[in-house]
């Protein structure tokens, strides 16, 4: 499995969250997902939503393109992209994976 696929919805992004971090950035694969530091606590949604914002800042998309589809409260998530498509991510991701 890779950390990213293509589905009838979007694009399907899996992501390792670390939390409290000194600043925002993609650091790169982590085994089968795409690791993600932000500076938000994993606290009340913090997390979360620092993720899709960053994502979407990131990527181009408005926030509301971006959801969690899985791993609200823990560190590993499944992202789902909308208006992408899997080779328009990697490569505005690239140069950061």
């Amino acid at each position: 499995m890779s950390w990213i696929s293509e589905s009838a919805q979007g694009v399907v992004v899996s992501c390792r969250v670390v939390p409290r971090a000194a600043r925002n950035e993609i650091q790169g694969l982590l085994g089968e997902a795409l690791k993600v530091r932000l500076q938000a606590p994993p606290v009340e949604g913090k997390a979360n939503e620092a993720l899709v914002k960053f994502l979407a800042k990131t990527l181009g998309v408005p926030p509301r393109a971006v959801a969690i589809l899985s791993g609200h409260t823990g560190r590993n998530k499944r992202v789902l992209l909308t208006g992408l498509t899997e080779s328009a991510v990697r490569r505005r991701l690239a140069g950061t994976v």
